[in-house]
């Protein structure tokens, strides 16, 4: 079976094709997509009929350059959709289209299993009716329940030189992405890897404490030193220690941010 892959962050990718081979090994990952624009160039030039055409499709929603929902209204989408999100307020929207499935970041061995069975019985033509009776109240219910923390994340356990040192999660200044890795700097301004995405780390997260700015930084409130008005309504944070690269919030996160800033 052909799986297209459609999520923006390189570690996630890594992490899920590997799930993908351990779970099936006749599994075959005939491409990846980081973004909008080119998951729909993409899909156009594998349509049906050519051998590297999708039997199947992982998508993560948010996306470089917009949500995942945007592909379905630039091109036609045949193939079914397993959707993969850390945010309960997509569910609705996720089974108004081509989708069989959702899946919750971190994703389950378990979990992925499930939905490719539930892939394979439904072409297999052994369910009689292709949309899933589900209940979106109910489904929403579910996503809150598993997707609500019983305890934030107070450490981690990262590689240092010859050994391995915890790092309290009060000691971060921000989370960061660089070259698809995911690290994070100390307020001491030592700098660690760390084996997570940067969904997964948001998920894991006191959101009271971190905030997502952009797809490449999670800041932690106690960092923010400025806050500057920049180009077309974003915002621009100067941050302690000072990152490598300026770190801008978004027009549509921007009003979020400085509710958020103001608790």
């Amino acid at each position: 079976m052909n799986v297209l892959i459609i999520e923006d962050e390189e570690l996630a990718v890594r992490k899920l094709t590997k799930l993908l081979q351990d779970v099936d090994p006749t599994l075959h990952v005939v491409g990846t997509a980081a973004s909008v624009r080119a998951s729909v160039s993409w899909l156009e030039a594998n349509a049906p009929g050519q051998p590297s055409a999708p039997d199947l499709i992982l998508m993560d929603i948010e996306l470089a350059d917009g949500q995942s929902f945007e592909i379905f209204e630039q091109t036609t989408v045949t193939a079914p959709v397993i959707f993969t999100t850390s945010y309960d307020e997509y569910a609705l929207r996720a089974f108004k289209v081509n989708s069989i499935d959702y899946l919750l970041k971190p994703i389950k061995r378990q979990e992925l299993e499930a939905s490719l069975e539930k892939h394979r019985r439904l072409s297999s033509g052994a369910a009689t009716d292709p949309t899933p009776q589900v209940s979106i109240d109910a489904l929403v219910q579910q996503l809150r329940k598993q997707v609500a923390p019983t305890e934030h994340r107070r450490r981690f356990l990262v590689r240092h030189l010859s050994q391995w040192v915890p790092i309290e999660v009060s000691d971060i200044a921000y989370f960061y992405s660089e070259e698809g890795v995911s690290l994070f700097r100390t307020r001491s301004n030592q700098k660690f890897s760390v084996d997570y995405t940067l969904d997964e780390l948001e998920s894991m997260l006191d959101p009271g404490q971190f905030f997502r700015a952009n797809r490449q930084f999670i800041v932690d409130i106690n960092s923010v030193q400025q806050i500057h008005p920049y180009f077309n309504n974003k915002l621009k944070l100067t941050l302690k220690p000072s990152p490598d690269d300026e770190v801008l919030v978004s027009r549509e996160r921007a009003t979020d941010f400085k509710k958020w800033m103001g608790k």
